[in-house]
């Protein structure tokens, strides 16, 4: 099992080699906030708000256009439910980190 603090396997050698030169934190510390001198996590690289508003914008656009195409009606039975999704994504999304 991976510990909170362990090393990347995205990281190159010359990454590795400078992320053993900062100490590691003790055991009890690691539900605490990393230190300053430590890097960000792979979740946290995942939840970043740029491509998650991006999508969510992207969305928001299909469901605006399925409701305004005339030729199926499925896609304007469903474009409401669309555009509330892309909605609630991107304002659950302007709450990630940067």
């Amino acid at each position: 099992m991976r510990q909170p603090f362990s090393t990347d396997d995205t990281l190159t050698q010359a990454e590795r080699d400078a992320e053993n030169t900062v100490p590691l934190p003790d055991a009890a510390s690691a539900s605490e906030r990393p230190k300053a001198g430590y890097r960000i996590l792979p979740v946290q690289r995942i939840l970043v708000r740029g491509p998650w508003e991006m999508a969510a914008s992207i969305t928001i656009g299909l469901g605006v256009v399925m409701l305004m195409q005339p030729f199926f009606m499925w896609a304007y039975s469903w474009s409401f439910l669309v555009t509330l999704v892309g909605t609630v994504s991107f304002i659950i999304v302007s709450h990630f980190p940067e």
